[in-house]
């Protein structure tokens, strides 16, 4: 049936249900596919391989529900909720069940959606290739020496970042690098007034600051070159845009994100009275700390001092002493003893050889007679009548000689 032709039906003749439906489904085909602009309120991702968008007209509250395969949003890049689209839809009518459906089949972020987009691919890259690594980025110092400040000249960012930084720390040396913050030469002149700052010795740290503004406006501090810049660079780089609801790159790759230039002025120098106080009150709790491990040390020392060998300290070597002198006492008595044992035995053993020597012998009226070779004579028959003889007895010698010899009976000088 022509879908340009009108059904007629009556109660009596009424038309079949697939007539209509078949009829809606020519309707809705001769649509074909039409470009729409809309809103994505609303992205869901199914295991199925697809995805559920929820869009919105841009100036009614209007809103449909469409579907696309995922590999139709991956072509159309990261998308969010609330980017503007310009999408390529086919509407379908299913006979079975009478339901009406969108289905997407091309996606192109438009205006400040395009932009994000375009933003975020670019932030995917970098953040695989490592500038967004906690590991990289570097500390602060405790108090800088120099801070180099890059801004808008004569901006409210400047002043903010200036009037902070010396009311908190009076003494604070700025170095001022003036560029532009909008437009296709910002990033340009950021990057060199970054290099300038960057290469001298005395510059610790460096600010660059802006006061917010359109996603536009903020373009510059997404720049890709200004990114890779920041990420090279040796000095620790604060960024201080102030803008929250579309993070520039800027802050993922500087080493700290303040939230604004103030927030940045507080952030880099320290505030000189609260370091006062901090010194003041880390003081006392020092002397409070001193005086109580003085008072330990004197209570433990007391204690050493109460104990009896410090209170009498020649107390053990008295002790000892008398031990000492208890032992030589015993040393000397067994010496004794033993010398006078030893005498003893050595007076019974000089009786002993006396007794048995031959001068004891001769001192009780022996004599003992040698011959002419000087051996004693034993026997009788050892010498002739008229030989000479040495008669030894106890106080000398005698010269005899033999005028008769006689023979004796065995055992006739036996007592």
């Amino acid at each position: 049936m022509p879908a340009d032709r009108k059904i007629t039906s009556t109660p009596e003749n009424p038309q079949p249900l697939r007539t209509i439906a078949q009829a809606v489904r020519n309707w809705v085909e001769r649509l074909g596919e039409v470009w729409v602009e809309a809103q994505v309120i609303e992205l869901n991702r199914h295991r199925s391989g697809y995805v559920y968008v929820t869009l919105r007209d841009l100036s009614e509250e209007i809103s449909v529900k469409a579907s696309c395969p995922v590999a139709v949003l991956d072509i159309a890049g990261p998308l969010t909720a609330n980017t503007t689209v310009v999408t390529r839809v086919k509407p379908r009518y299913w006979l079975k069940n009478g339901s009406l459906s969108y289905e997407l089949l091309e996606i192109r972020p438009s205006g400040e959606g395009r932009l994000l987009a375009h933003l975020e691919q670019l932030k995917r890259m970098l953040q695989a290739e490592g500038l967004f690594d906690p590991l990289h980025k570097k500390a602060l110092p405790l108090l800088p020496r120099r801070v180099g400040l890059v801004t808008g000249a004569g901006s409210a960012a400047e002043r903010d970042v200036l009037d902070n930084m010396r009311r908190r720390w009076p003494a604070v040396a700025v170095e001022v690098r003036h560029t532009l913050v909008q437009g296709p030469q910002a990033a340009a002149q950021v990057m060199a007034a970054l290099a300038d700052l960057d290469g001298l010795p005395d510059v610790d740290v460096i600010i660059i600051a802006r006061g917010g503004g359109s996603l536009e406006d903020l373009l510059p501090f997404s720049d890709e070159g200004l990114v890779r810049a920041v990420a090279r660079a040796r000095t620790p780089v604060v960024s201080a845009i102030g803008h929250e609801p579309d993070q520039p790159i800027l802050d993922l790759v500087a080493d700290l994100r303040a939230s604004t230039p103030t927030d940045a002025a507080k952030r880099v120098v320290p505030d000189a009275a609260v370091e006062l106080h901090r010194v003041a009150d880390a003081r006392r709790r020092m002397d409070v700390a001193i005086d109580r491990a003085v008072s330990s040390r004197a209570e433990q020392l007391a204690a050493l001092r109460s104990r009896p060998v410090l209170q009498a300290p020649t107390g053990t070597l008295d002790l000892q002493a008398e031990r000492l002198a208890a032992l030589r006492d015993r040393a000397t008595r067994a010496i004794d003893g033993r010398l006078r044992a030893e005498q003893t035995a050595v007076e019974h053993a000089r009786q002993r050889v006396r007794a048995l020597s031959p001068q004891s012998t001769l001192e009780r009226g022996y004599a003992i007679l040698l011959d002419a070779d000087d051996r004693p004579v034993v026997s009788t028959g050892a010498v002739d009548e008229g030989d000479g003889l040495v008669a030894r007895v106890a106080d000398g010698t005698m010269v005899v000689q033999v005028v008769e010899i006689e023979g004796r009976d065995e055992g006739e000088f036996d007592e």
